[in-house]
């Protein structure tokens, strides 16, 4: 099985923990818990900042000593509606207790103190590609939002049978304004949750060349290169993305074999 495919940790508790030291980086790190009802998740943030995602069910929340109460909305994250998120800052805490059955994500990267505990709020809502490339977004907290040191989060759902992340773009190289080094998670989720998708991460020059069959629950690593998906006939596919880097911006380029795809779109 391929390095950059990291499988859940049993069905409950915290089924992921990847940290950069795991990933074999420098930046991002990933957690998931699930938790039933009255069961509690809470973790020290050290040097680093979080953003706390109820991908499901509600918990209630404490961060930095902020009680920000019962949190979360849909059940399904297959619902769509808006995540519900709090921000946590590095060298404080944050707690969640369980009031429903709940699947809480934990991103994290570098803090460097300079956003205080939030909840999230005003969460849009964009349309992205034509035909066969369209996918929905939540951007939770992308750098149009000032919320965060250096986390960059957010959320995509693919329809059956279409692909994103696509074209294959990269964001290995710090050469702002170009292009930013974002080294990236994918916690994938498929509608029915027995289905399958496929995500590749590869470079240009063939040094690293990955084609991995994801299945609910999994999660991808990018460390460099481009990393698109595709969600057979049959299978929705949600993705929840982390990305950090040196810079806190989403600079990218798309494969110069398929960046024709894009400029025929744009020009559509």
């Amino acid at each position: 099985m391929s390095k950059l495919l990291v499988k859940p940790n049993g069905t409950q508790g915290k089924l992921h923990d990847i940290t950069p030291e795991s990933a074999g980086w420098g930046y991002v790190g990933f957690s998931l818990y699930r938790l039933q009802p009255g069961e509690t998740a809470e973790e020290a943030t050290g040097g680093r900042e979080a953003i706390l995602v109820l991908v499901e069910g509600k918990a209630d929340i404490e961060a930095d000593g902020t009680q920000f109460g019962e949190m979360g909305e849909r059940m399904s994250v297959f619902e769509k509606t808006k995540p519900h998120c709090v921000y946590v800052p590095n060298d404080s805490s944050w707690r969640a207790r369980a009031t429903t059955p709940c699947t809480l994500a934990v991103c994290t990267a570098p803090g460097q103190g300079g956003h205080p505990a939030r909840r999230i709020e005003n969460i849009g809502f964009e349309e992205r590609g034509k035909g066969a490339n369209t996918r929905y977004i939540h951007p939770i907290a992308m750098e149009d939002k000032d919320i965060a040191d250096s986390l960059l989060v957010t959320e995509v759902f693919t329809p059956a049978g279409n692909w994103s992340s696509y074209p294959p773009h990269r964001h290995d190289e710090d050469a702002f304004p170009e292009m930013t080094y974002l080294e990236e998670t994918y916690y994938h989720r498929l509608d029915p949750a027995s289905g399958f998708g496929f995500q590749r991460v590869f470079t240009e020059d063939g040094s690293l060349d990955e084609t991995m069959a994801v299945s609910d629950g999994d999660v991808v690593l990018v460390p460099r290169g481009h990393h698109p998906c595709g969600a057979p006939h049959g299978y929705e596919m949600y993705y929840l993305n982390v990305m950090a880097g040196p810079l806190r911006k989403w600079r990218f380029k798309n494969h110069p074999d398929h960046d024709w795809i894009a400029r025929r779109d744009a020009e559509a």
